[in-house]
């Protein structure tokens, strides 16, 4: 059920600005933060090197970083205290 978004292209219309960038954005790994902070949840997508995931907190911008290693976990889902 994971199919890739069909594409439709129309001679004389122009994909906006940024569009291949948000469908590049949607196949990056990522885990998710709940900031217990401000009580809410984000994404936080891992970076291009495949080293770390790095993200803040949507309302106060606190930072959170997560090393990608060896030893690690396969869980998804991070509480930030």
């Amino acid at each position: 059920m994971n199919e890739p978004p069909f594409r439709v292209e129309i001679e004389g219309i122009e994909a906006p600005a940024g569009a291949e960038n948000d469908a590049a954005r949607r196949r990056r790994p990522w885990v998710g933060i709940h900031f217990d902070c401000c009580g809410v949840y984000a994404r936080v997508y891992r970076d291009g090197a495949a080293t770390i995931y790095e993200g803040r907190c949507p309302r106060c911008l606190r930072k959170v970083k997560l090393r990608v290693g060896p030893g690690g976990t396969d869980s998804r889902f991070f509480r930030a205290e």
